[in-house]
């Protein structure tokens, strides 16, 4: 009778051993589905990714402000984000994307600036309107659509402003220019971002003629955060400006080769 029991007690252990062994290897063949990222978590990531290349990072105040929401609501949504492993937080030390993360981010500023360029090209916006107009239209964006929108504009690689559209697959071409403030008179150089959300800023700009890809040539500055003199365009297309240094700190440039 004994030795019954024992041969029924090892046979259901064996039972049950096995039953774990197929339950692990269905959950390794069918892992659980990816997290459900909301159109307004992908709208937090992106914006953490494009604070934390600042010199301050993505602090709660500075979501808080970009995102024109209260900061308990950044925290709220920040410990959403951290518990679906899309960022890591520490209070009162920012944050850090996660690889998930990030890809969410660069997908949100893909659409984002693919929805710029889309409503330059297509539906005539001035450069000035579209980061307003863009705000909010890729919440129900299908992959689909976002093909579709980018064949018609010509596949762009950077949006209006000239900041880089990240690629399908999500990756971004790095950035190597510097800010107009920082050089020297004398230099030759190129527009290549212009770094102002502000629509009358902006018509400022274009009406200058400083746009992504203007040749310009600093021909003064005044001491101490002064004006900067400009020669902008070539040839007999070429007109001098003065700018102030609010302006003149949206501007990127690239250096000649």
């Amino acid at each position: 009778m004994s030795n019954k029991l024992t041969s029924i007690k090892s046979a259901a252990a064996s039972a049950v051993e096995a039953a774990r062994a197929a339950h692990a290897h269905a959950a390794e063949a069918h892992p659980a589905p990816a997290i459900a990222v909301s159109a307004t978590m992908r709208e937090y990531l992106a914006e953490i990714y494009r604070l934390q290349g600042g010199a301050d990072g993505a602090t709660t105040s500075a979501l808080a402000e970009r995102l024109d929401v209260s900061p308990s609501a950044v925290v709220r949504m920040l410990r959403r984000l951290d518990e679906s492993g899309l960022l890591t937080h520490t209070p009162y030390h920012g944050v850090e994307l996660s690889p998930e993360g990030t890809r969410e981010a660069l997908r949100g500023i893909r659409r984002h600036r693919l929805l710029e360029v889309f409503l330059v090209k297509v539906m005539r916006f001035g450069w000035d309107e579209v980061h307003t107009e863009a705000h909010g239209l890729d919440a129900g964006m299908t992959d689909a659509f976002e093909d579709r929108m980018d064949e018609l504009c010509g596949y762009p690689t950077h949006c209006p402003h000239g900041d880089p559209i990240p690629t399908r697959e999500g990756r971004i071409a790095q950035i190597n220019d510097d800010p107009l403030l920082e050089v020297g008179v004398g230099l030759l150089a190129k527009v290549s971002r212009v770094k102002s959300e502000e629509p009358a800023k902006l018509r400022y700009l274009a009406e200058l003629g400083l746009v992504p890809g203007a040749e310009i040539e600093v021909l003064g500055r005044a001491p101490f955060n002064g004006p900067m003199r400009l020669k902008v365009g070539e040839g007999r297309e070429a007109r001098e400006h003065v700018i102030g240094s609010e302006v003149a700190k949206c501007l990127r440039i690239v250096r000649p080769a």
